[in-house]
């Protein structure tokens, strides 16, 4: 993938992520863009972050992203915690008593969580690329996404415990059902030990792991674009449809699919894909 890529339209304004337009059409590149200090995040920087993929969410010229960390050193390393250690809602703040306190930690602590969240919210498909140090923050954003990737360097860890408190930004409430070893995921999240590319790739929270950051992130355009090929009402619905299934028992999932595929079905991509596949053509479908 070019090191180059055009800032994507209406998001230069933002200013801890890089928004580029990658190749194939369709396909946005977001990158954390604070390498200097491991890409540790900051209440700017997630909030920021929620409101880049609430924009692409509807964006008609974005069809998958793929979401990558700057620099070689590392994704993230998670919660920057000399910011943390400043941080007036997290001291004793202006609340009078314990109640009011509680209130303001736990409006904070939503917008954190609602930041996160925002990536699975997307109606875009989004691929993460993990690299070197994925620490904390790392694993609530890669739980977030649909489809993750690693290098083979990749170091990744669950460390909230060893900075005093139980992870609350979304691993705890996503691990559990990204993976199928629930003993494996209470083990990383007690510990906070490190685990590798190979043991990630064994337990299933990543799908394929590369030699290379470079490698990883052609990769995951690759599979974007591809992704982004395919009839937007399919991949949007697929995505939405996924995510239900996955909190919901099977005969709440399949009346949720009938309910959205009699809306879903009527759009004219299904009559372009056919025709198209008769005249051994390639589809364009419509922007969503």
């Amino acid at each position: 993938m070019s090191q180059q890529q055009p800032q994507l339209k209406g998001y230069t304004s933002y200013k801890h992520f890089n928004v580029t337009s990658a190749l194939p059409s369709f396909v946005a590149h977001v990158e954390i863009n604070r390498p200097a200090k491991l890409n540790a995040f900051f209440e700017a920087m997630w909030l920021e972050l929620g409101q880049i993929f609430r924009q692409l969410s509807s964006d008609p010229d974005v069809r998958a992203v793929v979401l990558s960390g700057a620099g070689d050193r590392g994704f993230t390393a998670g919660l920057d915690i000399h910011a943390a250690s400043s941080n007036d809602q997290l001291q004793s703040g202006d609340a009078p008593d314990v109640g009011r306190k509680a209130a303001q930690l736990r409006r904070y602590i939503t917008e954190f969580q609602d930041s996160i969240s925002a990536i699975e919210l997307c109606e875009k498909p989004v691929i993460v690329v993990l690299h070197a140090i994925s620490f904390g923050l790392a694993i609530d954003i890669a739980c977030a996404s649909d489809i993750r990737l690693c290098t083979r360097d990749v170091r990744l860890a669950v460390k909230e415990v060893d900075i005093g408190l139980a992870a609350d930004i979304g691993t705890l409430s996503r691990l559990p059902k990204a993976v199928g070893n629930f003993s494996w995921v209470k083990e990383v999240c007690m510990s906070a030990r490190e685990f590798g590319a190979a043991e990630a790739q064994q337990v299933g929270f990543v799908s394929h792991v590369l030699d290379s950051k470079a490698a990883a992130l052609d990769q995951a355009v690759k599979l974007a674009g591809l992704i982004a090929g395919k009839s937007p009402i399919a991949v949007q619905g697929t995505k939405e449809l996924l995510n239900h299934a996955r909190d919901h028992s099977v005969s709440e999932s399949l009346r949720y699919t009938t309910v959205w595929n009699s809306a879903a079905l009527q759009s004219r991509d299904m009559m372009d894909a056919l025709s198209a596949s008769v005249q051994k053509k390639k589809p364009v479908f419509s922007k969503l």
